[in-house]
């Protein structure tokens, strides 16, 4: 069962009961947006099925309202920011922006942030990192509960520590506007949270995903919904294969959690560490080594972002003209059984965004008592 909202109706349902746990008016209507902006996208698992938690990550005080982020270092071309806990929506905004800024006039900016609350969507960062035309890399790592095994492991020890690359693609056609309907299969990455798009003439080639097979929050959707997952997805509190999503969203009969594996064996545990060691070390927030506390609900993400302007590397024409040959060379191909067009990363969501704005948004009715809960622990009341 499900029940289904219009954009702006959730939007404002969500900034009610974040206005009620602390946040302004401004807060919450960008951290509202950017969680609706996620369900729209196709990726609930980063939308308002994260309101819950981060209400709970404000109430035992891991999350911080109406903070913004802090330059720690600043030389231009490098700068340091810390988060301080502030809502990851708001202060990675900030923090792009400041970054963007800086690679508009030095042509390159390396920009690391530490200690945010969990920045939700890493692709909405490259995207706006791309409508400015500038190639925008991210590397991310999670400090919460540690839910994912490492190759040859038989237990949770890092996160899902996403990885982001956005590059700007002038010209380029969406899949969905070169075929009637949204394509069938699409072609993310086996990684989790597929690629993101906006735009159709002058969009973008958009690569995000999670370096576990699945993002945790498809786990807890997939749980919600009385939902199996894919073998190969999971191990249980014993370090046995699963298809129950539940071992990573609720302990289990001995009190312990299972684990979600890396994508692509040992070629995605290899990325998530680098994700831990330049998302966590590099930025100074830290990394994952220490026994979990499940009481803990607050999300701590670092993010080591790198922007570059083509058009200040002396190669802007090459690079348009080549890339969209790439491109046209990809999707002129063939197409496989069981798809409707060859796509890139960032044409599925589009195509999602453009039917869920007329179609509305689907809330599991778990995720929406769990919502109504939330607002409840902070003087709201939603219909039930």
């Amino acid at each position: 069962m499900q029940k289904t909202f219009q954009a702006p109706e959730l939007q404002a349902q969500v900034a009610t009961i974040l206005v009620a746990a602390g946040s302004s008016p401004e807060e919450a209507a960008t951290v509202a947006a950017n969680l609706v902006q996620a369900n729209l996208s196709g990726h609930d698992s980063h939308g308002v099925g994260m309101l819950p938690r981060y209400v709970d990550a404000v109430l035992e005080g891991g999350l911080k309202p109406n903070t913004s982020v802090r330059v720690v270092l600043d030389t231009g071309s490098l700068l340091t920011l810390d988060g301080q806990r502030g809502y990851g929506q708001v202060v990675g905004e900030q923090a792009m922006a400041l970054g963007i800024s800086r690679a508009q006039t030095h042509g390159s900016c390396i920009m690391t942030l530490g200690n945010a609350h969990h920045l939700g969507r890493i692709g909405h960062f490259a995207e706006m990192a791309v409508a400015q035309d500038l190639v925008s890399l991210h590397f991310v790592n999670v400090l919460s509960r540690p839910v994912v095994a490492p190759f040859g492991g038989a237990d949770g020890r890092y996160g899902t520590n996403p990885c982001c690359i956005g590059i700007p693609l002038k010209g380029h056609r969406v899949a969905s506007e070169r075929s009637e309907g949204p394509p069938r299969a699409s072609s993310a990455p086996p990684g989790g949270s597929e690629p993101h798009a906006v735009g159709s003439v002058g969009a973008h080639f958009l690569l995000d995903f999670a370096t576990s097979r699945v993002a945790q929050g498809k786990m807890r959707v997939a749980h919600n919904e009385g939902r199996r997952v894919e073998p190969g997805t999971l191990i249980d509190e014993y370090g046995h294969p699963s298809t129950d999503p539940g071992v990573v969203v609720v302990p289990q009969s001995n009190g312990l959690f299972g684990a979600l594996l890396a994508f692509g064996e040992h070629k995605g545990y290899g990325l998530a560490v680098a994700c831990e060691l330049l998302g966590g070390a590099l930025t100074g927030g830290g990394t994952w080594h220490r026994p979990t506390d499940p009481a803990v609900r607050a999300v701590i993400n670092g993010m080591l972002t790198i922007l570059i302007d083509p058009a200040r590397l002396g190669t802007q024409a090459v690079f348009e003209q080549e890339a969209m040959a790439f491109v046209d060379w990809l999707t002129a191909g063939p197409v496989a059984p069981g798809f409707d067009a060859v796509q890139i990363a960032g044409d599925p969501e589009r195509a999602s965004r453009a039917q869920r704005a007329v179609d509305g948004i689907a809330v599991d009715l778990q995720t929406w008592q769990e919502i109504v809960a939330a607002g409840h622990r902070v003087g709201v009341t939603l219909p039930s």
